[in-house]
């Protein structure tokens, strides 16, 4: 009998690329707010998402350096569980409510990929960096204090994709004022089958669960942020057109759930996509 979360499935389930949940993570991160085209995010859309009309165009670029662990010690072996991610989220509505979604997400990890393709990230692989902290004071140490500066760079096949810097001026005492909308996501696998191809196997609206999240020592100030056109690519149709602050923080939560908002392969009468029934109660929460 073969075993595991993931392929690849062996007889005792070790060579998975990802164990079963529970997953825990942990991050030290920069998110840098700024403004783009509201054209441009709802392109971008699935159907279901209209673009936030309040916002004006409102997005977030995220820098991530993680460290993650399962049930087995796994962050004792950093080399396969510590990994450095960035994301964009841009605000949307999704049946009256405010939500972030996330149109394109890189990573350096190859468990990071597999963990966010199951929840519905659209990761794909890249080079990802960002200044750390250190508990010695030195030059070098980017402490968390007024006129620290902290950067982060993102490139994949040779192409600088987005750059960001921050310089740090306050401390926010309450982190809800600025991290505060569920983020939902559009998980998609095609199939091969020539006859198939325009119907993929799994075509999902997804909402993140997160479990005991913390976030805690943010700090705000300036920023800037480039998001360059590049061959491969198209996030510069959502580049800035205007950058506000600048965050620094850590956070933490778990993984052991997933919520399908729509299933649009599920088609019913009316022609729309199933809604989950207990939507508004998990959003709400």
């Amino acid at each position: 009998m073969l075993n595991g979360f993931s392929v690849p499935l062996s007889p005792a389930g070790k060579s998975s690329l990802v164990s079963p949940p529970p997953w825990h993570y942990s991050s030290d991160c920069m998110a840098i707010e700024y403004w783009t085209d509201p054209k441009a995010i709802a392109a971008l859309l699935p159907p279901g998402l209209t673009v936030d009309e309040s916002s004006a165009g409102r997005a977030f670029l995220w820098f991530l350096d993680w460290q993650f662990t399962g049930s087995d010690d796994e962050l004792t072996d950093p080399a396969r569980y510590q990994y450095r991610e960035a994301f964009i989220l841009v605000e949307a509505i999704f049946e009256g409510k405010p939500v972030n979604y996330c149109p394109y997400i890189f990573v350096d990890n190859d468990a990071a990929i597999a963990r966010g393709w199951a929840q519905g990230f659209p990761k794909k692989h890249a080079s990802v960096f960002q200044t750390r902290t250190f508990s010695a004071p030195g030059p070098a140490a980017a402490s968390l204090a007024p006129g620290s500066r902290f950067g982060a760079s993102v490139s994949a096949h040779g192409e600088r994709i987005a750059t960001a810097r921050i310089q740090l001026e306050e401390k926010i005492v309450d982190p809800r004022t600025v991290f505060n909308r569920p983020t939902v996501m559009r998980r998609y696998f095609p199939q091969l089958v020539a006859r198939r191809q325009d119907r993929p196997a799994v075509d999902e609206l997804t909402m993140s669960l997160t479990d005991n999240l913390n976030i805690v020592d943010v700090w705000a100030g300036s920023a800037e942020a480039k998001i360059p056109e590049v061959f491969g690519e198209e996030v510069h149709l959502i580049a800035p057109l205007r950058v506000g602050r600048g965050y620094r923080f850590g956070m933490s939560y778990s993984v052991t759930d997933l919520s399908i908002l729509k299933d649009y392969t599920a088609q019913p009468l009316s022609g729309e996509p199933v809604i989950s029934s207990a939507l508004l109660k998990e959003m709400d929460s």
